[in-house]
């Protein structure tokens, strides 16, 4: 009798060729994604006479240094010239290869985490590897996906596939069902808060439970985007009735047969019952509250009402080191009440939280306010942009006083002139509030799109339950 396998072994038994002593596994490929970064990886594929192997599986996207504004001059009106570069770099190297390239001026462009789940070429089962960690948001169909460096992209691009070791198992949780206003993003945060951000070392992360079944497929996708930022190697998520409503609306999913051979296979992914895992953690959905973070990493963060901890309160003696840093860079006291921290500017976009369903929520609660501090909406991508601004969101955006831009990675990480200015402290939605993340010298504090609204309306951190 064949053992239970979870979701995750049923994606990895399907695509292992081969092992080697060390516990690497050769593993086949069906999608890469790569942005403007890997250009090296091109670079030496070309001076050893390879080819791209498989062009029509790997997709290029222009989103980390295309500029969110001044679009209309192309790469042209990129300022700084190393970027301009890189983007100009990648369209040469797409054309070269034969690979689809989602440039600046196609009219799907957009960050490769939001465009590649809108194409609907990624599907449940498959591995997906690309050229950023977020790689992960895949994952939320069912997909293992997960980050690789430019000698790995260098492999997959000349063989389809590439040499990665098996990841452990693990479970979590998140039963019972989350207050109003409380999003997959303070889920996510919740979770990086109680196993902390190397909670998930060497393993992938299955969700389940109520409150993550209730989840739509943008929130699943927020959810597995962070599972990084818990150090897990991917996140995943069973695919199930939402799955296959949102891909049968993707302009590449499978049609006719197609579709009802995919659907057979798809209904086989789920774990089965019984599968054992290597770590379970249980998490109370019904507790969480709209999370902020404190400090300079994800598991700095406490609900909206708490306070800024004392370091001195961790048990482990590294930890209190590493709060006691963060609270000097982010310039912040022990028991200050996150409500009473007064904030510079909002950003609302990255990978993590610039979807349809992102825009809609925070257009919601915008309406009728006004901005007390600038504040800047990206989307996801163009396609994103269009159905906002065909819903009128971007006209709410506007009367509110924020500004609307092109989509890209924006102030996630400031490499295409968005940036947080020295000292100044941003609530956003991205992912990562490393020191200097979004500019040096900038002070981050991650929160939901509900809650960067919030703080946009109110100038401080505010608790978003209270505009609704």
């Amino acid at each position: 009798m064949t053992a239970a396998r979870t979701l995750f072994d049923k994606i990895w038994d399907a695509h292992v060729i081969t092992s080697r002593e060390g516990g690497e596994s050769l593993v086949y490929v069906d999608r890469n994604l790569v942005h403007e970064g890997p250009f090296y990886a091109f670079d030496a594929l070309s001076s050893e006479g390879r080819s791209v192997h498989r062009p029509r599986q790997t997709l290029a996207f222009s989103d980390h240094y295309v500029p969110t504004a001044g679009r209309d001059r192309g790469s042209a009106g990129i300022a700084d010239p190393e970027a301009r570069v890189m983007v100009e770099q990648l369209a040469r190297n797409a054309r070269a290869t034969g690979i689809v390239h989602y440039g600046m001026d196609h009219p799907a462009q957009g960050i490769m985490h939001v465009v590649g789940p809108e194409l609907g070429l990624c599907q449940p089962g498959m591995i997906v590897s690309g050229a950023d960690s977020h790689t992960s948001t895949h994952g939320a169909f069912g997909i293992f996906g997960f980050g690789v460096g430019a000698s790995q992209v260098k492999h997959i691009l000349a063989t389809q596939t590439v040499w990665v070791s098996k990841p452990r198992r693990m479970r979590v949780t998140v039963a019972g069902t989350p207050g109003p206003l409380v999003s997959a993003k303070d889920i996510i945060l919740a979770v990086i808060a109680e196993i902390g951000i190397e909670g998930g070392n060497g393993h992938v992360i299955e969700y389940a439970g109520t409150a993550i079944e209730a989840l739509s497929m943008e929130g699943r996708m927020t959810v597995c985007n962070m599972s990084i930022e818990a150090g897990a190697r991917s996140g995943l998520i069973a695919p199930d009735r939402k799955t296959w409503d949102y891909l049968a609306a993707c302009p590449h999913a499978p049609k006719g047969a197609d579709w009802d051979a995919a659907l057979a296979f798809w209904r086989t992914l789920p774990g089965d019952a019984g599968a054992r895992f290597d770590r379970d953690v249980q998490i109370d959905g019904a507790r969480i509250e709209p999370m902020v973070t404190w400090g300079t990493n994800q598991d700095e963060a406490v609900g909206i009402g708490g306070v800024v901890p004392d370091p001195r309160a961790f048990a482990d003696a590294a930890r209190r080191e590493r709060a006691a840093r963060a609270l000097e860079y982010m310039d912040l006291a022990p028991g200050t009440a996150l409500r009473d921290v007064a904030i510079d500017r909002v950003f609302i976009g990255s990978c993590t939280n610039a979807r349809l369903e992102d825009l809609r929520i925070a257009a919601s609660l915008a309406q009728g306010r006004r901005a007390r501090v600038p504040t800047l909406v990206v989307p996801g991508s163009r396609t994103v942009k269009r159905a906002a601004e065909a819903e009128g969101l971007h006209e709410v955006f506007l009367a509110a006083g924020f500004e609307w831009r092109d989509a890209g990675c924006s102030m996630c990480t400031g490499s295409n002139g968005d940036r947080v200015p020295a000292g100044e402290r941003c609530a956003s939605t991205s992912n990562r509030n490393f020191e200097g993340r979004q500019g040096r010298g900038s002070r981050t504090h991650l929160v939901s799109p509900a809650a960067a609204v919030a703080a946009a309306v109110t100038g401080r951190l505010a608790d978003p339950r209270a505009l609704a």
